[in-house]
């Protein structure tokens, strides 16, 4: 099977109405979550949906200060505090109940619309640091959101899965997917194949993996094997990637 090419780049108009999409379907979510629902596991190991709920409001308000940052070049940090600091606003944020929730994510999904079409205009730098020291640039921004909006919706279990996410987005989600794993020295040799017709290479591809695309990416992105398959045993993944 012949690898597919990359896709086309995307224009910054794309992925504004992405994003737009991507926060219209989370907070349709959102608004049917419970109180009962807000203390329930979510797929990120050791949260509630609470605490994923509040990830995402905190993460928009990151976004909004890199967004300041990349179009006035005054730096300003992801998380003011540091990690400590922004694992105990989740932490605090967790156990509020869920119209509390929905009205967090609104307000900040408000002030994200705002914010990020500035990034059409010029920018004082192109490169802006994220949380532990690694370096974008900054018209990546609405992508590196969107991967949050996406990842996270499903990680709410609530409803909305990765088999939901257009099929042009699961490959870009997966391309990225692949990079991250790529750069760690702990990554596994792997060759994915969806069933849609795509192909990576991690390594020597020497365990070959296969699955529909929304398989492979849950895979990838969360360590969930249920929708991949092998002749081998599935190598483990290292975390973060």
């Amino acid at each position: 099977m012949t690898p597919t090419a990359p896709p086309a780049r995307p224009s910054l108009e794309q992925d504004l109405g992405l994003v737009q999409k991507a926060t219209t379907d989370l907070l349709t979510t959102a608004s049917r979550v419970t109180d009962d629902d807000v203390s329930g596991p979510s797929l990120c190991e050791g949260w509630t949906r609470g605490h994923v709920l509040t990830h995402i409001a905190r993460n928009a308000e990151a976004m909004v200060r890199l967004t300041r940052w990349a179009v006035t070049g005054e730096r300003e940090e992801m998380y003011p505090g540091g990690t400590e600091k922004r694992d105990a606003d989740i932490e605090a944020g967790a156990d509020r109940g869920a119209a509390e929730h929905l009205a967090d994510l609104r307000d900040t999904a408000s002030a994200l619309a705002e914010a990020l079409p500035r990034l059409r205009g010029d920018l004082a730098t192109t490169e802006v640091e994220m949380r532990g020291g690694f370096v974008v640039p900054s018209a990546s921004l609405p992508f590196l959101l969107l991967r949050e909006l996406v990842l996270h919706h499903v990680d709410l279990d609530a409803g909305y899965s990765l088999a939901d996410v257009e099929g042009l987005v699961l490959v870009r989600l997966l391309d990225d997917a692949v990079s991250r794993l790529r750069l760690s020295h702990r990554a596994p040799s792997v060759t994915l194949r969806t069933d849609e017709g795509d192909a990576w290479t991690v390594g020597s591809g020497e365990v070959e993996v296969t699955g529909a695309r929304h398989g492979v990416l849950l895979w990838l992105a969360r360590r969930i094997p249920s929708g991949v398959s092998s002749g081998q045993e599935l190598p483990p993944l290292p975390r973060g990637a």
